[in-house]
C-alpha cells in the first residue's frame, strides 16, 4: 500500500509559530518517519501558499513585486523546516508554473463538466485599498453570535460560515474603511450538488476523528452552498477562460491542488515525470491529510468535493486534524506578537527539546496550552534527568570499567528478562498507537522505557555487581545498552537529532522500527556526549518578557499594520436600551457537531426562552443546569448553526478563559439588572 501524506500549506506571508507546528507539521513528520521505519512507500508532501490578497497589500505597502514578498518567507518558511527537522519528500510553492498549469487544467475539467458557472454578485470594494476585497479582509460584528471580530467568510467564535454582506457594520481590515458594494461576475463552485455524497461518505468513516466528523455534520445540518471561487486580482492563477482575463483562482480553491503539483514537482526531480501518477490515481493509496481544526471545513467538505467533481483523483483517507495551541493561557496571536516563532526559537534551543514539548502534549482533542515554564520542566525533568541521565550513565559506566567495551550477556535473569519484554511490548504498543494518530500518548508510553532503565540500573547495582559478580554486571549492562539501542530507533520519529547522536553512541546500524524489539548494536561505543543540557530560569524568563512586544521581522506582513483601536462611548440613554434579567437555566445541551455551542432553555419568569451561547469548553450541560444567570433579553434573534437563540448570556472572557456573570442571591427570575 502507497501512504501519501500531506501537511497544510503554510501561508507564505510570514513565520512558522509553534501553533503551526503542534497542529499540523508535527505529527505529520512523527507519521511519516515511523511509516519509514517499518519500510512502507510513503512521501510526505508540502509546500509554499503564495496567492491571495494578504500579499498583494504588503507588496504594495513595500513597494516590491509579490513575488519579493513570497521568496522572502518560502526561503525561511523552507529552511526553519528543516532545521526543526521537518522531513519532507517534496516541499514546493504555489507560485511554480507546473502549479498554476495544473491547478488551471483542474478548474478547466470541473468547468467542461458544468461544477463551475459566472453570476454576477455584490461584492466589497475598499476605495482606500483600490481593491476588491477578499472575505477574510471583510471584518465587522457577526449577526448570529456577536462577536466584533468575525470575518467575512467565517466567525471564529461561534463557528459559523459566512458572507461578507452579513457581517455587521463591515470594514475593511487592512485600513478600517467602510467599503461600498460594487458589482462584480464571479465563477462559483457547485459545492452544493455534493451535500448528500459528502454525507454519505463521511458516514462511512468510522475511524475519522470525532472532532472531524462533529463539524462536518454542523455543516450539513446548515446546508452546503456554492462558492465563489474567483477573485479580481492580478496576483495568482489566472482563471484560464478567455472572458475571465482579469481574475485568478480564490486561493482556497487553488491551495490544496497544490498537493498534486507538489507531487508532480517530486516527480520530475527523481527523474521520473509520471510517478505522481502511481499515488494519486490508485484508489489503493492511503491519502492522510494533516491540518489545524481552522482547516477542517476545506479539506473535510470543499476539497473532497472538488476532487468528487474532477473524478480521476484519490479522495483523502485520514483528516487527522488538531485543536489549537494557545500560549500561556492565552489564544495566540499574531498582530500582537503573542506568539513563539519558529527562526526566534532556533537561535535560542535545540529543535528536539521543542519536539518533545509539543508532542508530549499535542492539541489533539481539545485546545492546549504552551507554557514557557513547562517547556523548561519538559526539558530538564524529562529528557535530560531521565532519558539523558540514563544513556549517559551507562555509556560513562562502560567508558569507566570496560574500557568503551560493551560487555556480552550471560544467562538472563528473570528482572533482565521484563526488561526485555517490556522493550519488546513498548515498541508494539508505540507503533499501533502513532498508526492511529495518537501521538501524544505515544511518546509518553515511548518515555517509560528510560525510565524502567534508569529503575533497573538502580536495582541492579552495577556499580557493587562489578566487584562481586562480574557476570551479572556484564549482563546488567548489555541489557542496558539493549534499551539504549532500542530507544535509538524507536525515538527517531520524535526525536530525530537525539535518535542520531544516540545510534553514534551504541554504534547501532538498524534502520527498521521492528528492529528496535531486539536491536544489533556494536561491540563498543562511540563518542560521548551530554544529549540534553539543562536550561536556566533566566533564559525562559527571558521568551516569556519578549511576548507581546513588537517583533515585526517575524509577523506576518499583513499584521504589521494594525488600525489603531478605538474606545466607542455610549450616551447612558443608549445604555438604557439594553435589557439585561436574571433567568434560570431549565434545560442545557451540547449543539449537535459543535464542542463549544450550548444550547439553553432558560426561566424569565414571564416566559421560556432559547439561548445558544459559545461556553462549552469552559462549563459543561449538566453544571449549567439550575444556575440564575444574567441574559441581554431585548437583542434580536439570531440562528447560530441552525439553532435560534433568542438574547445572549452575560460573561467575562480572559483569553481561554470563560467566567459566567453569576449572582449571589437566589434572585427570582425575569428580575430586572441595573
Amino acid at each position: 500500500m502507497k501512504i501519501l501524506v500531506t501537511g497544510a500549506l503554510p501561508y507564505a506571508n510570514g513565520e512558522i509559530h509553534l501553533g503551526h507546528l503542534a497542529g499540523a507539521y508535527l505529527p505529520s513528520d512523527i507519521y511519516v518517519r515511523y511509516q519509514r521505519l517499518k519500510s512502507r512507500d510513503v512521501i510526505y508532501i508540502c509546500g509554499s501558499d503564495e496567492h491571495g490578497v494578504p500579499i498583494t497589500l504588503a507588496a504594495d505597502k513595500q513597494k516590491v513585486n509579490p513575488q519579493d514578498i513570497v521568496d522572502k518567507y518560502h526561503k525561511s518558511i523552507k529552511e526553519s523546516f528543516e532545521k526543526f527537522g521537518c522531513s519532507f519528500d517534496n516541499y514546493s510553492r504555489t507560485s511554480l508554473p507546473l502549479h498554476h498549469k495544473t491547478a488551471q487544467d483542474f478548474f478547466t475539467k470541473i468547468y467542461d463538466k458544468g461544477y463551475i458557472y459566472p453570476k454576477t454578485i455584490s461584492q466589497f470594494f475598499c476605495h482606500n485599498c483600490n481593491m476588491f476585497l477578499a472575505d477574510r479582509y471583510v471584518t465587522g460584528i457577526c449577526p448570529n453570535c456577536g462577536n466584533d471580530k468575525a470575518r467575512g467568510d467565517q466567525c471564529e467564535s461561534c463557528g459559523r460560515w459566512l458572507e461578507p454582506f452579513n457581517l455587521i457594520e463591515p470594514k475593511c481590515k487592512t485600513c478600517g474603511e467602510k467599503p461600498e458594494e460594487r458589482q462584480t461576475t464571479q465563477y462559483f463552485f457547485k459545492l452544493s450538488q455534493f451535500q448528500n455524497t459528502l454525507q454519505k461518505w463521511i458516514s462511512e468513516k468510522t475511524n475519522w476523528k470525532d472532532n472531524v466528523k462533529r463539524f462536518c455534520e454542523g455543516w450539513f445540518s446548515q446546508g452546503l452552498e456554492d462558492r465563489a471561487i474567483t477573485r479580481d486580482l492580478t496576483w495568482g492563477v489566472k482563471v484560464p477562460l478567455a472572458e475571465a482575463q482579469n481574475k485568478v483562482l480564490y486561493v482556497w480553491f487553488d491551495a490544496p491542488i497544490g498537493y498534486i503539483s507538489s507531487t508532480k514537482e517530486w516527480a520530475e526531480k527523481k527523474g521520473k515525470p509520471d510517478l505522481w501518477k502511481d499515488y494519486w490515481l490508485d484508489p489503493n493509496t492511503k491519502l492522510v491529510h494533516f491540518i489545524g481544526k481552522d482547516n477542517i471545513v476545506f479539506h473535510a467538505i470543499v476539497w473532497p468535493a472538488m476532487l468528487f467533481a474532477h473524478g480521476e483523483f484519490i479522495l483523502p483517507s485520514e483528516i487527522p486534524a488538531n485543536e489549537f495551541l494557545n500560549l500561556e493561557g492565552r489564544k495566540l496571536s499574531t498582530s500582537e506578537n503573542w506568539a513563539v516563532w519558529l527562526p526566534d526559537y532556533l537561535k535560542e534551543f535545540e529543535p528536539d527539546s521543542l519536539r518533545y514539548a509539543l508532542a508530549v502534549n499535542l492539541p489533539e482533542n481539545r485546545d492546549i496550552d504552551f507554557a514557557w515554564r513547562d517547556f523548561l520542566s519538559r526539558n530538564n525533568n524529562e529528557l535530560a534527568d531521565v532519558l539523558g541521565n540514563f544513556i549517559n550513565r551507562v555509556a560513562t559506566f562502560v567508558n569507566k570499567n570496560y574500557n568503551n567495551n560493551i560487555p556480552d550477556n550471560s544467562k538472563f535473569s528473570e528482572s533482565d528478562n521484563e526488561v526485555l519484554v517490556k522493550i519488546e511490548e513498548t515498541t508494539k504498543k508505540v507503533g499501533q498507537l502513532i498508526e492511529n494518530f495518537q501521538i501524544k500518548e505515544a511518546i509518553r508510553e515511548l518515555m517509560t522505557l528510560p525510565g524502567l532503565g534508569n529503575r533497573y540500573f538502580d536495582y541492579q547495582a552495577p556499580w557493587q555487581s562489578f566487584r562481586e559478580n562480574r557476570p551479572k554486571c556484564d549482563t546488567t549492562i548489555n541489557v542496558c545498552c539493549r534499551v539504549i539501542a532500542s530507544l535509538s530507533i524507536t525515538l527517531e520519529p520524535f526525536l530525530p537529532f537525539t535518535a542520531e547522536k544516540i545510534k553514534k553512541l551504541v554504534q547501532i546500524q538498524n534502520k527498521n522500527w521492528d528492529d528496535a524489539v531486539n536491536p544489533a548494536f556494536g561491540k563498543t561505543l562511540g563518542p560521548i556526549s551530554i544529549l540534553f543540557p539543562k536550561i536556566e530560569e533566566k533564559v525562559i524568563n527571558a521568551q516569556i518578557e519578549k511576548l507581546g512586544k513588537p517583533n515585526v521581522e517575524s509577523q506576518p506582513v499583513t499584521s504589521q499594520v494594525k488600525e489603531k483601536e478605538k474606545q466607542m462611548e455610549i450616551t447612558f440613554d443608549e445604555f438604557k436600551k439594553i435589557e439585561l434579567k436574571v433567568a434560570k437555566v431549565l434545560f442545557a445541551e451540547r449543539v449537535a457537531g459543535t464542542d463549544k455551542l450550548i444550547r439553553m432553555e432558560i426561566d424569565l419568569g414571564t416566559e421560556k426562552r432559547q439561548i445558544v451561547a459559545g461556553i462549552g469548553l469552559a462549563y459543561t450541560p449538566e453544571f449549567l443546569v439550575g444556575k440564575n444567570i444574567i441574559v441581554v433579553t431585548n437583542l434580536a434573534k439570531a440562528k447560530i448553526r441552525g439553532v435560534e437563540s433568542n438574547g445572549m448570556l452575560l460573561a467575562a472572557v480572559d483569553g481561554a478563559d470563560i467566567s459566567l456573570v453569576t449572582l449571589e442571591k437566589d434572585i427570582k427570575p425575569g428580575s430586572q439588572v441595573s
